[in-house]
C-alpha cells in the first residue's frame, strides 16, 4: 500500500527533502501532501492528531502516525542505497533523537529559507502527490 509523507509545504528544506525522497524511492512507496493542505487535515482527523503542534515531517504508515526523528528514520529505512543504515539510530531513545531533530527544525527557516506558498510539483512528480481530486475519486 505504501505510506504518506506530510511535509511543511513552505519550508525550502522540507521541499528539498521531498525531492530527495522521490529520487531515492524508485518503487514509489511514498506519497506526499503538504501539512497545510486539506488532505493532510483529512488524513489526520481520524487519528486524533493535532497538526497545529507539529510543523515538520509527519509519516502515516500502516494507519499509524509518526513524527520527528522517528518519521525521518522510518522514511530512510525505505530508501534506495545506503540510507536504510541510518535506521540504526532508532535504538537511541526518542527523547534524545527528538531533541536534536527539534533544534534543527526550529532553525530551518533561518538556515534554508521559506516560500510564500506550498511547492508545486513538476508534471513528472505530480503522480506522487495526493490531490483533492484523486482523494475524492478514491472514496
Amino acid at each position: 500500500m505504501g505510506a504518506t509523507v506530510l511535509f511543511d509545504g513552505v519550508c525550502n528544506f522540507c521541499n528539498s527533502s521531498v525531492n530527495f525522497i522521490i529520487r531515492r524511492d524508485r518503487e514509489g512507496y511514498f506519497r506526499f501532501a503538504p501539512l497545510q493542505s486539506d488532505i493532510a487535515a483529512d488524513l489526520l482527523a481520524d487519528k486524533k492528531f493535532d497538526r497545529e503542534n507539529v510543523d515538520s515531517i509527519v509519516l502515516i504508515e500502516d494507519d499509524e502516525v509518526f513524527v520527528y526523528s522517528t518519521a525521518a528514520l522510518l522514511i530512510a529505512r525505505k530508501l534506495d542505497g545506503n540510507w536504510p543504515l541510518l535506521y540504526a539510530f532508532i535504538y537511541i531513545p526518542a527523547p534524545i533523537r527528538d531533541f536534536f531533530y527539534r533544534q534543527f527544525a526550529k532553525h530551518r527557516y533561518k538556515l534554508f529559507g521559506k516560500k510564500d506558498q506550498c511547492m508545486i510539483p513538476t508534471p513528472a512528480m505530480r503522480a506522487r502527490f495526493l490531490s483533492e481530486e484523486r482523494e475524492m475519486s478514491n472514496k
